[in-house]
C-alpha cells in the first residue's frame, strides 16, 4: 500500500491541505482563502473559529479524494497568537497575527523596565495584550498558543495542547539555554506558564486527529519557514533557502550547536530552532526582507504599469538592463542587515528615456539585490559556507527574477519543484516521524530541483550599496525603533 502523509499549511492569507506521498510528490492540494482583518491600521486580527472551521474543510476534503493516510504534519505562519477555553475550545478573543503592531509600547516598556528585547511580531506581549484586554473569568482554564498549538487542538478535540521547538523559539517566552518556557519572561508578561503549551519534538507522534476520518496520528509542527527550509531538502551545514512571498525569508542551517544568544546577531540575523526530533535539535539563522513580491504587487495594483504580477517578467526581460535605474524594495523599512524600519521605497536613476520596462526591471533587481543582501549576513553571522541558494514563493517562478538573483549572489540558484515546500517539508518530518522514512536525510532524497539557474553576469552591488544610503532613515522616528 502507497505510503502518505495529510500535510495542513496555514499560511498568513490562506490556509491549504495536500498529500505529501513516500516519492516526495505533493498531491490532492486543497486550499481556501483566510486571511486577516484589520479593523485599525497597525492591527492585525483574524477569526480562530472560522480558520478551525476552514482546516476541518480543506482536511476533510482531502481525505475523500485520497483515502486514509499515515501521518499527519502542521506548518503554520509563527507567532500568531490565539487564546481559547480549554473546556469549550471557543477562542475568548480575536486572533493577533504575527503583523498586528498594537504592542509596540509593551515592547519599548519591556526594554525600559527589565532589559528584554520583545518585538511586536513575536507572541510575549500579544499574550500579555489579550490577558489585559479580556474578562476572563477563570484563569485555569484559559490556553493560549500559536497556530500550530490551536490547529492540533482542533484536530485532536481539544485533547492536545502542544507546540514544537521551532515555534515556541520565536514566541519571545522560550529561552534556548533551557528549551524551555522562562518562568521569568512568562511572569513579566502576566502569563501562567500553565497557560501554554507542552513544547514536543517537531517530528514525532504527540497524539491523534480525532476529528479526522480514521483518526491518524499528528506526527509534525513545525514554523513554516524551517518548514520550507525542510522541504528544499537543506538540513546539511550551510545548506540555504530564500523564500521569496509577500516577503522574503532566507534560513540556512547551522547544524547542532546552539547558539550563544537568542538576540539578533551583529549582521542582523536570528538564531532559530530548524527542526527536532526526540534525539535532536537542529539549529538555523535567518534573515529577513520585510518585502519582496508586494512590490511587484504594487507595480500592479497601484502603479497600473503591469495587468498582473506574472506580466513582470516578460516586460522586464524586454529589456537587456534597466538603464541605470535602481530601485530599492523598502516599502516597508528595511529588514536584514539595516534594520531600519523608516527606510522607504526608492527610485533613482530616472530619465526622460526611462520606460515601464526598465522600472520593473529595476524592482525585479531590486528584490535580487535585497536577497544578496541576506546572503551576505547570514555568511557573516554564521560563518557557514553558503555555495548554492535554494529559493521557493511566488517569485521563484519568475525568470527574469531568477537570473538577477544568481547574478546579484553570484551563487547558482535551484529552484523548488513546489511553489511553496512548506508543504513538503511538513511531510517529510511527519514521513519520518510514522516510519514512512528512516530519517530525515532519507526523506530529503526525494527532493531535487525544477531547474538549476547559474550567474550569467553581474550586478552592480556598489551602486546598489549607494542607493540603499539614501532610502534610509526616511522616517526618523520609524528608524529609532529598535526591536
Amino acid at each position: 500500500m502507497a505510503v502518505s502523509i495529510l500535510v495542513i499549511d496555514v499560511g498568513t492569507t490562506g490556509l491549504r491541505a495536500a498529500i505529501v506521498t513516500q516519492g516526495g510528490a505533493v498531491e490532492h492540494l486543497c486550499y481556501e482563502k483566510c486571511p486577516p482583518t484589520s479593523p485599525f491600521p497597525g492591527l492585525v486580527e483574524f477569526d480562530a473559529r472560522a480558520m478551525a472551521d476552514a482546516v476541518l474543510r480543506v482536511a476533510s476534503s482531502v481525505l475523500t479524494e485520497s483515502g486514509p493516510v499515515d501521518g499527519v504534519g502542521i506548518t503554520t505562519q509563527r507567532a500568531s497568537t490565539i487564546m481559547w477555553d480549554a473546556d469549550t475550545m471557543q477562542p475568548l478573543a480575536p486572533g493577533l497575527g504575527w503583523q498586528d503592531l498594537r504592542t509596540v509600547g509593551e515592547c519599548i516598556s519591556a526594554r525600559a523596565e527589565h532589559g528584554l528585547i520583545l518585538a511586536p511580531n513575536q507572541t510575549a506581549t500579544k499574550a500579555k495584550w489579550l490577558l489585559s484586554n479580556t474578562a476572563i473569568t477563570d484563569r485555569s482554564r484559559v490556553r493560549i498558543g500559536t497556530i500550530d498549538s490551536w490547529v492540533a487542538a482542533v484536530l485532536s478535540g481539544g485533547a492536545l495542547h502542544v507546540t514544537d521547538h521551532s515555534n515556541a523559539a520565536v514566541t519571545g517566552l522560550f529561552t534556548l539555554d533551557t528549551m524551555d518556557w522562562s518562568p521569568r519572561i512568562c511572569e513579566m508578561m502576566g502569563v501562567d506558564v500553565e497557560m501554554l503549551p507542552q513544547i514536543v519534538p517537531s517530528s514525532g507522534v504527540v497524539g491523534h486527529a480525532t476529528a479526522l476520518p480514521g483518526s491518524p496520528p499528528i506526527s509534525c509542527l513545525i514554523g513554516d519557514q524551517q518548514s520550507s527550509l525542510v522541504g528544499q531538502g537543506c538540513i546539511a551545514k550551510g545548506q540555504t533557502k530564500i523564500t521569496f512571498g509577500t516577503g522574503g525569508m532566507l534560513d540556512v542551517a547551522t547544524g547542532d550547536t546552539p547558539p550563544k544568544s537568542a538576540q539578533r546577531s551583529s549582521g542582523g540575523t536570528f538564531p532559530i530552532v530548524a527542526h527536532s526530533s526526540a534525539s535532536r535539535i537542529a539549529y538555523g539563522a535567518e534573515a529577513i526582507m520585510l518585502s519582496a513580491g508586494s512590490n511587484v504587487e504594487w507595480l500592479c495594483e497601484d502603479l497600473g504599469l503591469i495587468d498582473s504580477p506574472v506580466d513582470s517578467d516578460a516586460v522586464a526581460a524586454s529589456v537587456a538592463t534597466t538603464d541605470g535605474v535602481v530601485y530599492v524594495p523598502a516599502l516597508l523599512g528595511l529588514g536584514t542587515p539595516q534594520w531600519d524600519y523608516g527606510a522607504r521605497g526608492t527610485l533613482l536613476g530616472i530619465t526622460r528615456g526611462t520606460t515601464r520596462a526598465h522600472i520593473v526591471r529595476a524592482v525585479l533587481e531590486g528584490i535580487a539585490h535585497r536577497g544578496a543582501d541576506l546572503v551576505e549576513a547570514a555568511r557573516a553571522d554564521t560563518g557557514c559556507s553558503i555555495t548554492a541558494l535554494r529559493i521557493d514563493g511566488g517569485m521563484s517562478r519568475n525568470a527574469t527574477f531568477v537570473q538577477a538573483l544568481a547574478n546579484a549572489s553570484g551563487l547558482p540558484v535551484e529552484v523548488s519543484p513546489v511553489t511553496e515546500a512548506t508543504t513538503l517539508g511538513a511531510g517529510f518530518l511527519a514521513g519520518v516521524g510514522v516510519g514512512t522514512w528512516k530519517s530525515l536525510d532519507d526523506a530529503v532524497r526525494t527532493w531535487s530541483p525544477r531547474r538549476v539557474v547559474a550567474p550569467n553576469g553581474q550586478l552592480d552591488r556598489e551602486t546598489w550599496r549607494d542607493a540603499l544610503t539614501r532610502a534610509a532613515g526616511w522616517i526618523p522616528e520609524l528608524s529609532g525603533l529598535d526591536f
